[in-house]
């Protein structure tokens, strides 16, 4: 199971994440992702501990917790629809006759 974080600080960094969750066990993997165009933290991030009763347990205590100045929303990701779970345009817009 991954973990997301939400509503962090804009000066959260990888560091901080860690130290707090190191209480539930391993942090296996942290992701603190950046705006694209600005390079800017989007105020989320997303991360791995070694057990899923670890992950269940911070995900319990730290839910709404105000840590660095913001109440914070722990919970379990959301798994990420791959490209075969889209929905198709049946259309095939390059085969339209732009002139008639």
């Amino acid at each position: 199971m991954t973990i997301f974080i939400g509503n962090l600080s804009w000066e959260t960094e990888v560091e901080d994440l860690e130290q707090l969750f190191s209480n539930y066990g391993v942090v296996k993997k942290c992701y603190l992702p950046l705006d694209r165009e600005t390079g800017r933290k989007r105020g989320f991030a997303f991360l791995d501990l070694n057990n899923q009763n670890s992950e269940k347990k911070a995900i319990d205590d730290l839910q709404d917790v105000e840590w660095m100045g913001r109440e914070i929303r722990v919970n379990e990701a959301e798994k990420r629809k791959g490209p075969n779970n889209k929905k198709r345009n049946k259309s095939y817009s390059n085969n339209r006759n732009l002139n008639a």
